[in-house]
């Protein structure tokens, strides 16, 4: 039965079929830039050396790296400008724009728990306080 399906199928000429489009292109171009940011952030959590170096590389790459990939969807899916093209590529830029908005905000208030908790960045200088700043006269 699926050898009748297949035999009625259109005839599709290769080389129509391979051929990639500006968008789709740059669509993925964006999306492995994005998944290189991913890489670098994974790296930069094994690497760095204290809490605070270690949430800012978490933070700045799961930005960017989202960012990137999710704009890169948005290229590759808008292959046509219909209404439903439209429309897709208005919820993927809500969902950037609320990327935008919680990831650096939740990365910030982690952060500050970590302060307020005591947490020392890690630094050179031994004669670096734990507490406080300049001394008072």
């Amino acid at each position: 039965m699926s050898f009748l399906f297949l035999a009625n199928a259109p005839v599709v000429d290769e080389s129509v079929q391979a051929e990639l489009s500006r968008l789709e292109i740059c669509g993925m171009t964006l999306a492995g830039l994005g998944l290189l940011f991913f890489l670098g952030a994974a790296v930069g959590l094994f690497r760095f050396p204290d809490f605070y170096t270690r949430m800012h590389a978490a933070g700045k790459g799961d930005t960017l790296s989202s960012l990137l990939i999710l704009l890169g969807f948005a290229l590759i899916t808008f292959d046509d400008f219909s209404a439903l093209g439209w429309l897709l590529l208005l919820k993927i830029f809500g969902i950037v724009l609320f990327i935008m908005l919680t990831s650096p905000t939740s990365t910030h208030a982690l952060m500050r728990a970590g302060f307020e908790d005591g947490i020392e960045p890690v630094t050179n200088n031994p004669k670096r306080k734990k507490k406080g700043g300049a001394k008072k006269k």
